[in-house]
């Protein structure tokens, strides 16, 4: 919901700084396997109940996230780290609250089971648009600057990063913040799935 306000603030000091990885010869796949591998070490900190280190982490990992497009846009882009990108971030996502369930299995299990479960209704729902949107070549007005046709929600990175550091600040209520999170994602599953088949009838 407010990826589109929040990529536009960032976006001035993003580039800035893509600029100096691309003149000290980095690539983009680098940059993406550096913000997946930085997404692994918070999760393995959260895990074993360092939640502040595991939050910094988390926000290394997502600035990294960002950084890898702004690269690839000043140099090649390519299908296959577009391919790298969302694979890796979808397997990032689904490390925090496995995470948390190690963590503490007794009072986070359950719930961080229903957010997986809502993570993978949110991230199907994505996939699958972007599928059919490329089969008919369709493209996204909101989002111009990406690979695939980038359907929105009201759970997008924004919010669910934005969920991490309250889990990682607030560890004692991971159970209900998860719940709510996955609530969120649930509607945000119900709209796509309603304009996905509106669009494509």
């Amino acid at each position: 919901m407010f990826d589109r306000r929040a990529t536009a603030l960032i976006k001035p000091a993003v580039n800035r700084l893509a600029r100096v990885l691309v003149r000290a010869g980095l690539s983009a796949d680098q940059i993406t396997l550096a913000g997946f591998l930085a997404g692994l070490v918070a999760a393995v900190l959260i895990a074993n109940s360092l939640y502040v280190a595991g939050a910094v982490a988390i926000f290394l990992s997502r600035l990294l996230d960002a950084l890898d497009g702004a690269v690839a846009r000043l140099s090649q882009p390519t299908d296959r780290g577009a391919f790298l990108d969302i694979a890796l971030d979808f397997l990032f996502y689904a490390s925090i609250p496995l995470a948390f369930a190690l963590a503490d299995p007794a009072r986070n299990a359950l719930a961080a089971a229903v957010l997986l479960a809502a993570f993978i209704g949110t991230s199907t729902s994505f996939l699958a648009f972007a599928v059919m949107a490329a089969k008919r070549g369709l493209h996204s007005a909101d989002y111009p600057d990406k690979s695939f046709y980038f359907l929105g929600g009201l759970t997008e990175a924004t919010e669910t990063l934005a969920c991490f550091a309250a889990i990682c600040v607030w560890p004692q209520y991971f159970a209900p913040l998860a719940y709510a999170f996955a609530a969120l994602c649930a509607a945000t599953i119900a709209t796509r799935l309603w304009w996905g088949w509106r669009t494509l009838s």
